[in-house]
């Protein structure tokens, strides 16, 4: 079955963080516009509302990590996942944006029409089955990056043999309990270093086996300039304060770290020497091959991980698998782990736009062909934006600037009578993939399907949010790239600003 079409201003894509925060930016700047939000699971929140794994929490703090136009009021910078997706349910139930948003729609393919000027979107209804059909004149993607119906798990050899349970983190049972059992955790990522204290804080005794040491350090749980701030200022005023100062620091630490990688090395080591035991082995289990924030850097909020592995909760083994057995695994070493529960926190699936089929005049759009302009549009797509943010920071201060530069476009176009706007490939520009310099391996394996960067601006991506903060929110919107139209123009001389 196929619903008759229904037309908004603006469709956007994704019920979490981004999501959310795009709708508001929206109605706040256009009360008369209408919009519609497409969500492919039963509830907002996005990765909030998936990841239902013990210890689920923030990797950035949330006075970056919440919205610049809600102050976080939490008393912890690393919160748990329940009061994050309290925060974001709080921010759509006050603003109204809860009742735009249409549950168990995922949406399938995206067609855009130069003659008729708009997206026709059709979604699939996850209760009934029946395609529904929208169009809208400017579609917003904040389907995030990676999939949320599968996680990554290598094929590992021997794993119907194993008599006890595998689960992946990314759909973890209701039903498991480990107190008592031994758990084995693969993988060295955020995911495992947040499950690792805390399956020990249930009773578990937790061996990590990673393949390769990923760098983690401790934070505080707690931001104690944004306590103290919110003693002497008014809300908003201490969270700005907060903000600034946590966006400062990271950007500080990320430049450090590019700069002058080694002494960064040795300061992430030095710091751990302190958290760990004396004598502990850093070199094979603390020392990646790769460079700091190569890779995001792992995060231990009041050091959790390091005082499971001082207390004897948690072991880490740098190995690699080579079977499954009946009771455990056996590594390439020859050395057995015996485990009543795998864990498999291997990683991500990735996918853009949700896994959304684009089609522009008639002509599916080819991911690898394309550029990203101002890493949040397409090359040769019109009235299309999508948020995807920082690797080096927190996701939200990139969604809000994109949510803030969509608004700045679409009141440009009303005030000049344009329809469309569409960033123009010019085919001098070089291309080097998005992510060219952060590449873990879920990224080496999703590369070909997302757009290229270019090698000069607007088409490079930064991943500095201070030069994003003048070329998004302050920044021109005219440029030798971006073209903008009027419907009765389409065969004529394009105009540019």
């Amino acid at each position: 079955m196929t619903t008759a079409d229904e037309h908004v201003d603006v469709l956007i894509v994704g019920a979490g963080l981004s999501g959310i925060g795009a709708a508001y930016h929206l109605q706040e700047a256009f009360p008369g516009k209408s919009y519609t939000i497409l969500e492919s699971r039963e509830n907002l929140g996005g990765t909030w509302d998936l990841f239902r794994y013990p210890g689920i929490r923030s990797d950035s703090d949330m006075y970056t990590l919440g919205y610049r136009f809600k102050p976080w009021l939490g008393d912890k910078a690393i919160a748990d996942g329940d009061t994050i997706l309290d925060y974001l349910r709080d921010t759509a139930t006050e603003n109204g944006i809860d009742r735009h948003i249409r549950y168990r729609h995922t949406v399938r393919r995206a067609e855009w029409s130069s003659a008729e000027n708009r997206w026709t979107v059709r979604a699939e209804h996850g209760g009934t089955g029946e395609t529904v059909t929208l169009t809208a004149n400017f579609v917003v993607s904040c389907a995030g990056y990676y999939r949320y119906d599968a996680g990554y798990t290598p094929e590992f050899a021997g794993t119907e043999t194993f008599g006890g349970r595998i689960v992946h983190p990314q759909h973890w049972p209701g039903d498991l309990e480990v107190e008592g059992k031994r758990v084995l955790l693969i993988g060295s990522g955020a995911t495992a270093v947040t499950l690792g204290p805390a399956l020990t804080e249930q009773g578990a005794h937790v061996t990590m086996l990673q393949r390769s040491p990923s760098y983690v350090i401790s934070l505080p749980a707690t931001d104690g300039l944004a306590l103290r701030a919110r003693k002497f200022l008014p809300p908003k005023a201490a969270y700005a304060v907060a903000r600034a100062k946590n966006v400062t620091l990271a950007t500080t630490v990320f430049q450090y770290s590019q700069r002058f990688p080694k002494r960064m090395r040795a300061r992430i080591r030095g710091w751990q020497q302190r958290w760990l035991p004396p004598g502990y082995d850093i070199d094979t289990h603390f020392t990646p091959r790769y460079n700091p924030w190569d890779q995001r850097l792992c995060l231990s909020p009041d050091g959790d991980f390091f005082r499971a592995i001082r207390k004897g909760k948690l072991d880490i083994v740098t190995d690699t698998v080579e079977t499954f057995t009946e009771t455990g695994v056996r590594l390439v070493s020859g050395q057995r782990l015996e485990a009543d529960i795998v864990i498999t926190a291997t990683g991500l699936n990735l996918q853009a736009f949700g896994g959304a089929e684009l089609v522009v005049d008639g002509v599916p759009v080819r991911m690898a062909e394309r550029l990203a302009y101002k890493a949040m549009m397409l090359s040769d797509v019109p009235n299309l934006a999508f948020v995807v943010g920082y690797t080096n920071a927190s996701w939200t201060l990139k969604a809000d600037l994109v949510s803030e530069y969509v608004v700045r476009l679409l009141r440009h176009m009303d005030e000049h009578g344009y329809d469309r706007c569409v960033p123009v490939h010019d085919p001098s520009v070089g291309k080097v993939p998005l992510f060219a310099n952060f590449m873990p391996g879920y990224v080496l394996r999703a590369a070909a399907l997302f757009p290229m960067q270019g090698d000069r601006a607007p088409w490079k991506l930064r991943m500095n949010y201070f030069r994003d903060l003048v070329a998004l929110r302050h920044g021109s919107l005219t440029d030798s790239a971006m073209r903008f139209e009027r419907a009765r123009e389409r065969d004529s001389v394009p105009a540019r600003g």
